[in-house]
């Protein structure tokens, strides 16, 4: 999955103070976009000494560091009179060759959108700071406290013997099957939100939910949580049309198209393929 960057290290401790030096590592966005360096055919994040203007005075932000080498967030548009550096598509990600990179961009673009998101307090209005000593914004007129938003999902590989219930997502594009997935409501816990939403998306009833791991999915700000249930077949398929396209069983041997295992969905409905799952 997108995380498992192993041997690479990612460390997102706040660094309070943190200087950039030449080797620092620059991410900078706009919209859904990364500012990327091309070397080869590869895509990597540039680094500060891409970027001959950026000085201590440059607007920016400590985010985290990997394999020892920190990581900021540079607010205004960092100039260089490098060709290979464009902007390109956070959804680079998921084709990336080098996955530690595609992770750092993801997590940046987190953070980047939660720091977009507050800077101004919910609570009275005032302009946030940073907090001193940790990553969190502080209104200085109320005190409120914001820290990074992070919302829990659940996603569940529904089963009924051999086979696994699959749908397509009214964005998907044709073919693409994956997952029942959705955010846990307020009052839920996660077991009771696998329950809910598989009935309000496909109208089944479940039993024998089980863990099966987390995924960390910066895209929307996310932490994926992995179910797997059962369920009988022979239940009618009542498709929630504003959400679900189309909804089926599906035999391991006669799988539609499904999401890379860059995702905690495509990991699942790959392992049920060689019967794992």
């Amino acid at each position: 999955m997108i995380q498992d960057i192993f041997p690479h290290r990612f460390d997102n401790h706040y660094q309070p103070g943190e200087v950039m030096n030449d080797q620092d590592l620059i991410l900078h966005y706009k919209d859904n976009t990364l500012l990327l360096k091309t070397n080869g055919d590869e895509l990597e994040i540039p680094r500060k000494k891409d970027f001959p203007n950026l000085s201590d005075s440059t607007h920016s932000t400590f985010l985290f560091s990997l394999n020892d080498v920190s990581c900021f967030l540079v607010w205004d548009k960092p100039k260089t009179d490098d060709t290979s550096v464009t902007f390109h598509e956070i959804s680079f990600f998921r084709t990336a060759s080098r996955k530690e990179m595609a992770f750092t961009g993801l997590v940046g673009y987190h953070l980047r959108n939660w720091y977009a998101e507050h800077r101004f307090c919910g609570r009275c209005g005032h302009k946030t700071i940073h907090k001193a000593d940790e990553r969190a914004l502080q209104c200085p007129e109320c005190k409120a406290l914001f820290f990074p938003k992070i919302s829990p999902a659940i996603i569940v590989a529904i089963t009924c013997g051999d086979k696994i219930l699959l749908a397509r997502n009214v964005n998907f594009v044709a073919g693409r099957y994956a997952l029942i997935a959705g955010y846990a409501d307020v009052g839920e816990t996660l077991e009771e939100t696998v329950i809910r939403e598989v009935k309000e998306e496909i109208g089944l009833d479940v039993k024998n939910i089980r863990y099966y791991k987390s995924q960390p999915w910066p895209l929307s700000g996310s932490m994926m949580v992995g179910f797997t249930a059962e369920a009988d077949e022979n239940q009618p398929i009542v498709i929630d049309e504003h959400e679900i396209a189309e909804a089926a069983w599906f035999s391991r041997d006669n799988l539609p198209d499904y999401p890379s295992a860059v995702s905690i969905a495509g990991e699942m409905i790959g392992k049920f393929e060689r019967g794992e799952l």
